[in-house]
């Protein structure tokens, strides 16, 4: 997905029996195929109610998901397709808070004369993150901080408003989002680039790629202190993109290419040992 506009536009195709659909936007040819308009980041809301992408020139789009659904059980849920106005280029996007998976406890909301949120953080590529009320469309506060591109955002699936994210400024920071973002943790370890972060299912541990330094590090989210650096990676010039946890935490897989050879590495957080290689 590469575009910008104001109109989605339902693409089915039959070319391909795997692909289901196409989300496409209405957008001026003067902007088709031109930098800025890239798709770096896509997400669906912990519900599955909602699905948001990148389009490029700093705007964010969110749709209903299923496109067909109507509104909310309770009438009153606006299910129309909005869109975000960032004002930068959006490397990272992530809905929050995340419901425990074993409850069914509502999850917590910021202090507000509204009734309960749904939030979407993106990450800019000036390091400023923007949070927005996804079912008002409003922007809610903005955290400052980082100093370079916010490359990747997440919320740990504990139910609470804790936003953790990655940046080219070479660190992590932890966000405490129920005080609009003014307590904050930073994890500094990285040498260059920060590509991707993820938190273990029992939000024990955050894991972080570097882009170039090839570090896979390990942090602890209860003390906010660096655990570990798995190391062992295929091959010395190669660079790390992406990683995350398997489902019960108890795996952790980064990816990283180098030319046109790509390889996954599963390891072993808790001992640092490499399980297998996926070439």
């Amino acid at each position: 997905m590469c575009s910008t506009g104001s109109n989605t536009e339902l693409q089915p195709t039959t070319s391909d029996p795997a692909l289901l659909l196409e989300l496409k936007t209405r957008r001026p040819p003067s902007l088709l195929d031109l930098a800025g308009c890239e798709t770096w980041s896509v997400d669906f809301s912990p519900d599955g109610a909602w699905f948001a992408w990148s389009m490029g020139h700093g705007i964010v789009w969110v749709v209903a998901w299923p496109l067909d659904s109507e509104e909310g059980q309770d009438g009153e849920t606006d299910r129309a397709d909005k869109s975000f106005s960032c004002g930068h280029p959006v490397w990272g996007l992530a809905f929050g808070p995340k419901p425990p998976r074993s409850t069914t406890v509502a999850p917590p909301t910021i202090p507000s004369k509204g009734k309960s949120s749904l939030f979407l953080a993106t990450g800019l590529e000036n390091g400023v993150i923007k949070v927005w009320n996804v079912l008002t469309g409003n922007a809610v506060f903005d955290l400052h901080g980082h100093e370079g591109v916010v490359r990747n955002l997440v919320f740990p699936r504990n139910g609470t408003l804790t936003l953790i994210s990655s940046s080219r400024d070479k660190t992590l920071r932890i966000w405490d989002l129920a005080h609009k973002g003014k307590k904050v943790q930073v994890l500094s370890g990285h040498k260059d680039w920060i590509s991707c972060c993820c938190v273990s299912s029992d939000c024990s541990m955050i894991a972080s790629v570097g882009r170039f330094d090839r570090m896979v590090c390990l942090w602890s989210l209860r003390s906010y202190t660096f655990m570990r650096n798995l190391t062992g990676t295929n091959k010395k010039l190669c660079l790390l993109s992406s990683c995350d946890f398997s489902p019960d935490g108890a795996v952790l897989a980064t990816a990283a290419f180098s030319g046109s050879s790509w390889w996954i590495d599963l390891w072993d957080p808790y001992t640092a040992e490499k399980l297998a290689t996926l070439a």
